[in-house]
């Protein structure tokens, strides 16, 4: 089974670190863009925050490369 990470403002995803999952703090658009790029290997699925998932959808993530799989917490 695959790892999990969290990405987006620390408030929203620092409690995903007791369930296990890897927390990736951003607290901006170049932030997030930076955390997503360096993914550590073996992350299967990134839980992001509606603004990390904001930046990530104006700005080219990784272009070409292996995406994992991705799920958007509600606002």
């Amino acid at each position: 089974m695959g790892r999990v990470a969290a990405l987006g403002e620390r408030a929203r995803v620092a409690g995903l670190a007791l369930a296990g999952a890897a927390v990736l703090v951003a607290d901006d658009p170049d932030a997030v863009r930076r955390a997503w790029r360096s993914l550590p290997d073996g992350i299967d699925l990134v839980i992001l925050t509606p603004a990390a998932a904001r930046a990530l959808e104006s700005g080219s993530a990784t272009p070409g490369a292996r995406r994992p799989l991705t799920a958007v917490m509600p606002p």
